[in-house]
């Protein structure tokens, strides 16, 4: 039985979907297919206070979240309204950057702190803001098709979304090495790095969720998480000789001596050194010769910082962080030769990371705000 609510332009489909034991299973479905499932800021603002009305639903056993259509669960933020108010507030604050980046990372800190299970079908592409949605769910199932990837480098952008937090977590060297080279991973290495749970074939998602209708759900969080973990893991066994070979894995020795390297510059020229003619190496050596040399220092920094933040800490740099990007014109100019003109030109300020001062970084990690008037300042109280 569907108990569908509407919802303006159905932006975002929910459903809630009642169990043979009377419990209810909420489906959050992100509905813009043509985009892949953007992120926009109606999306966010409908989706933070029907996740909150679902936390405090007793009848609510678990929500899931997933993405209209076959290709994408997200693509990313919806970024071209963020580019409109850059151009609108060129080198100075835009309030509508601080708006949605303040909105979003509340979702998704919401998510990260959720009591409940939240299951993230993490099919398709998963980027950016849709690896935000999807690295804080208890339950994170990846498929044949996930390619996931955090390629804000291109844009002249940072990996944000609590990415200061769930990079740090992953083997040595790897988070560094992708969030500067924002390679594509696959769902053998989203499991390798940390970003996913469970490997099963997009085909069989029906069939989950209609065996979640039959699992007797209960008051007791703790046994609801480990009731769906069972779910999953016995559709998994049926799909683990699909999963694909891990790309990160021939090279992992070289990715991890990256940690151990105490420079940018010297990081950088180790990655390009590293041995492999493989295509995906080769597109991460690609990318990171294309990207923003500000961007580069930014994740460098970033990095460093985060690895002695808790979670909501991560979200309070990272808000300021984006704030800063919005200003600086970099961020802009990234979205105009990829994603506007797409000219694939973009006039980075600076030709390399060594010609970046460490002044102009230092401006990124300044925060706007005092303490007392931080707009994420709730998180984590």
């Amino acid at each position: 039985m569907t108990n569908e609510q509407p919802h303006e332009q159905n932006i975002v489909l929910y459903q809630e979907l009642a169990t043979e034991q009377g419990k209810k299973i909420a489906v959050a479905t992100l509905n813009s297919e043509k985009s892949l499932n953007a992120l926009s800021l109606p999306m966010i603002e409908s989706l933070l206070p029907q996740l909150q009305r679902w936390k405090d639903d007793a009848d609510i056993a678990l929500v899931v979240l997933q993405g209209a259509g076959d290709k994408a669960f997200c693509a990313g933020g919806d970024i071209r309204d963020l580019y409109q108010a850059m151009k609108d507030n060129p080198d100075q604050y835009a309030p509508y950057v601080e708006e949605f980046f303040s909105k979003e990372y509340s979702l998704d800190y919401l998510i990260h702190t959720y009591e409940k299970p939240v299951l993230v079908w993490g099919n398709g592409i998963v980027m950016g803001g849709g690896l935000g949605l999807m690295a804080g769910a208890s339950h994170r199932v990846v498929t044949g098709s996930s390619r996931i990837a955090m390629p804000e480098l291109a844009i002249g952008l940072y990996p944000d979304v609590g990415a200061s937090w769930f990079l740090n977590r992953m083997p040595k060297g790897c988070g560094l090495f992708l969030g500067l080279t924002g390679a594509s991973i696959n769902a053998a290495d989203a499991r390798l790095v940390g970003l996913a749970d469970h490997f099963i074939l997009h085909d069989k998602k029906a069939a989950v969720l209609d065996k979640l209708l039959t699992v007797k759900w209960g008051d007791t969080i703790a046994l609801n998480h480990q009731k769906l973990a069972d779910v999953l893991r016995d559709f998994e066994e049926h799909s683990r000789t699909q999963l694909p070979l891990s790309q990160i894995r021939p090279h992992q020795t070289e990715i991890a001596k990256l940690a151990a390297i105490e420079s940018l510059s010297e990081v950088i020229r180790a990655i390009h050194a590293m041995p492999g003619e493989d295509s995906w190496l080769t597109k991460a050596k690609d990318a990171l010769h294309y990207g923003s040399p500000i961007t580069a220092h930014i994740v460098f920094r970033q990095l460093q910082l985060g690895q002695s933040m808790i979670l909501a800490d991560s979200f309070r740099m990272e808000l300021g962080i984006s704030v800063q990007c919005g200003r600086m014109g970099e961020f802009a100019e990234g979205v105009r030769a990829l994603l506007i003109d797409k000219d694939r030109q973009p006039k980075w300020q600076f030709q390399n990371v060594e010609s970046v001062p460490d002044e102009l970084i230092d401006t990124f990690f300044t925060s706007p705000w005092t303490v007392s008037n931080h707009p994420l300042r709730m998180l984590g109280l």
